[in-house]
């Protein structure tokens, strides 16, 4: 397919200024100029096809604030996506978000940019390793992070996400219930329920990487500690706020915190800088590297190209459709 045509880069600037001034504090006019092209470029091909994009909190601001139509964690993007009115999906996020997507999208074409944005939680258990925990442990009802494979999904009984997961657990009805594949997650989960929790020992790379001693580090009066629940127990001990990242951006607004210390990915204090100019966010920075995969070349490509399409076998897109739905029940 031959190029889009464009303004020049004068008309091209002018005509996106109002965007750029809602970013400005966050990408350098330089950037700026480099995105242009790419901004302007998705833009038109999401009208051509009948596209639309989803990006997570953590995409690069050029991308969450300037291209993506639907944005959030994890929970949102899997209810969205249900009801999008679009014949393409692309996903700005890792592998398994691509594949949510579909399992709940199965006759719109859903496009990742980049197959190789994967995810260590995803890629630390199988359906064997679940299997041999039900022979384990026979009876037990297997609950699954959303952050999984589709295949993983459809071995589960019903999924959960980090904003719902105490709320998913104790709606099982056993005493033991085996909670998949975040340790530190399911720790979280477990001092929040009366269930005996089975857990496995899957981590995410970026959250594990914090310490309780690098958070105290950074205290000072007035700032407001917030931590996801994949970060270790010592890093929670610390935080005035645990939740997802939705729970995060909910707290900063009903507590009124000028000073945020936020323990997650980075981009996401780069994402929430642009709508709450006026809080301070100071924050360890740990970067997902799969999330970095996903650019703004990239995703103009896919959309030129239509690829890479996610694909997922009938057999398994069933079994991963019905934990997903169970959870969105």
């Amino acid at each position: 397919m031959d190029r889009i045509e464009t303004p020049d880069d004068t008309d091209l600037a002018s005509h996106y200024a109002p965007l750029y001034e809602r970013v400005q504090h966050r990408i350098s006019p330089l950037d700026w100029q480099l995105y242009l092209p790419s901004i302007d470029a998705i833009r038109r091909l999401k009208r051509e096809r009948n596209a639309i994009v989803l990006a997570h909190n953590y995409q690069a601001p050029e991308i969450f604030n300037t291209v993506a139509d639907i944005t959030g964690d994890s929970l949102a993007l899997a209810r969205l996506a249900m009801n999008v009115d679009a014949d393409v999906i692309v996903m700005c996020g890792v592998h398994f978000m691509a594949e949510t997507a579909k399992i709940l999208n199965p006759t719109k074409t859903v496009l990742i940019p980049d197959l190789a944005a994967g995810c260590s939680l995803s890629e630390s258990i199988s359906p064997r390793d679940i299997k041999l925990l039900r022979e384990r442990y026979p009876g037990a009802p297997v609950v699954t992070y959303v952050n999984t494979s589709a295949a993983v999904k459809a071995a589960s009984d019903v999924c959960c996400t980090s904003a719902n997961a105490v709320e998913i657990v104790n709606a099982q009805n056993s005493d033991t219930v085996i909670f998949l594949p975040d340790r530190y997650l399911g720790a979280h989960v477990a001092g929040k329920t009366d269930k005996k929790l089975v857990l496995w020992h899957g981590a995410c790379e970026v959250h594990e990487r914090f310490t309780g001693a690098q958070i105290r580090s950074y205290r000072a009066p007035g700032i407001r500690v917030l931590a996801h629940p994949e970060c270790p127990p010592d890093v929670l001990a610390q935080a005035d706020f645990v939740g997802s990242t939705a729970a995060m951006s909910g707290d900063i607004r009903s507590s009124g915190a000028t000073r945020v210390l936020l323990i997650t990915e980075c981009s996401m204090a780069d994402n929430l800088a642009v709508e709450l100019p006026n809080v301070e966010f100071t924050r360890p920075c740990n970067l997902c590297p799969h999330m970095r995969r996903i650019t703004l070349p990239k995703i103009e490509q896919c959309l030129r190209s239509l690829t890479p399409v996610v694909e997922i076998d009938p057999t398994v897109m069933d079994g991963a459709r019905r934990a997903l739905l169970r959870m969105l029940a």
